[in-house]
């Protein structure tokens, strides 16, 4: 299953499988101290801005980010190689982290942030910014759509999921803020490498 898979991708999903079947074995220990809780609660600690993109909630939820990451980190790491793909892929996790903590509401009901979602909508927004016309699935309408147009349109479907709040169990700003916070990377190592003697 993990042939040809790079070193820092195989790495990410085997600790993420590996954080989730120990969240089964020890109920909402780990929820509490490694998901990310809003500032204003006591459980907040800040090392949970990276510790809850290896949580997740179901089968479903761990599935869905860890196909993901196998489907487009592969050819990022090849790209980037695995420090900087590691380097790349935890500031789209912070930054998806930084993002949730500035839109949650201090009077609403606490309830912590969990998955990888954030970074892998980063590793999303890279690959369509390197692979623009790679042709993409949008399941369930099986139509080929470059990676540019389909992340253009997943990007809209969760401004307006997180503007208008349908799906409120969702981090649909956290995911926005992953791809944001991988943009931003992707531009500074771009102007670092055009002004670099």
């Amino acid at each position: 299953m993990f042939a040809g898979v790079p070193l820092t991708t195989r790495t990410l999903i085997l600790v993420n499988v590996a954080v989730f079947l120990l969240q089964l074995v020890t109920g909402d220990l780990l929820i509490v101290l490694f998901a990310l809780w809003p500032l204003h609660t006591p459980y907040f600690h800040p090392w949970q801005l990276i510790t809850y993109a290896f949580l997740h909630g179901s089968v479903a939820h761990i599935f869905l980010n860890m196909f993901a990451l196998f489907m487009f980190g592969r050819a990022l790491e090849q790209l980037f190689g695995a420090r900087r793909f590691l380097l790349f892929y935890l500031v789209c996790v912070l930054a998806a982290g930084l993002t949730q903590l500035a839109v949650q509401v201090p009077g609403a009901t606490p309830e912590p942030t969990l998955g990888a979602s954030g970074g892998v909508f980063g590793v999303l927004l890279a690959f369509a910014w390197y692979f623009p016309r790679q042709r993409l699935i949008l399941l369930p309408i099986p139509i080929p759509l470059p990676a540019w147009l389909f992340v253009t349109l997943y990007g809209l479907v969760e401004l307006f999921f997180g503007i208008t709040g349908r799906e409120p169990n969702v981090a649909h700003f956290a995911h926005l803020g992953g791809a944001l916070g991988g943009a931003l990377c992707l531009i500074y190592w771009s102007a670092r490498r055009r002004f670099s003697p």
